[in-house]
């Protein structure tokens, strides 16, 4: 039979009207997917920053009462071995006697929760030869000086002299403005001295 012009059209029939529906969302769908996803794969970081995360060094050319400088993800961190009068020193100090005498997870990420900023706790070793702190000042983000050995302050660790703020030989905020003691990254340090910063 012939249909003519006046002749109108049926309409599709409900499956197939519901099948074009389901294939053109199908196909958009997959089509913005594959326009949006160079945009979302190039917000993950690159492999350079990635390994910039996690920095290893080999401590054992470290000499006793030596201090060296690791840059971590674009901050410095401060590595001493230190002698046995520093532990001394730093062991000696009562909680009392310290402006900030807690360190939080955030401070210490080494320590789980809220510990006593005892010497025993900030060290990497438990005979507390080795501190490793981050380098910045918890006052406004300067570098302290003392990694040379000079301009210690008076507490024998590191002195910023922006605003006057003196670290002990543990690092915590002995005189000064900052409000918390230098913070210490996350990392391991093996018997073999191999530190790994970032882990």
């Amino acid at each position: 039979m012939n249909r003519t012009a006046d002749d109108p059209v049926p309409p599709p029939a409900p499956e197939r009207r519901d099948f074009l529906y389901y294939a053109t969302a199908s196909t958009g769908a997959v089509a913005v997917g594959a326009a949006v996803w160079p945009l979302i794969d190039s917000m993950n970081p690159s492999a350079d920053v990635t390994a910039a995360g996690t920095v290893r060094v080999d401590l054992s050319g470290v000499e006793p009462g030596q201090r060296i400088t690791i840059k971590w993800r674009g901050r410095p961190v401060f590595v001493w071995r230190r002698s046995a009068a520093a532990i001394e020193a730093a062991r000696a100090v009562e909680l009392d006697d310290l402006a900030d005498s807690v360190d939080s997870g955030r401070e210490n990420p080494n320590q789980s929760g809220e510990v006593p900023a005892r010497d025993e706790n900030r060290t990497a070793d438990a005979d507390g030869e080795w501190l490793i702190v981050i380098g910045v000042c918890t006052h406004l983000g300067c570098i302290p000086l003392g990694q040379d050995g000079s301009a210690v302050g008076e507490f024998g660790g590191w002195f910023c002299p922006c605003h006057g703020s003196h670290y002990d030989t543990s690092g915590r905020i002995r005189k000064g403005p900052a409000p918390r003691n230098l913070d210490i990254p996350p990392y391991n340090l093996g018997d073999d001295l191999q530190l790994v910063i970032g882990t």
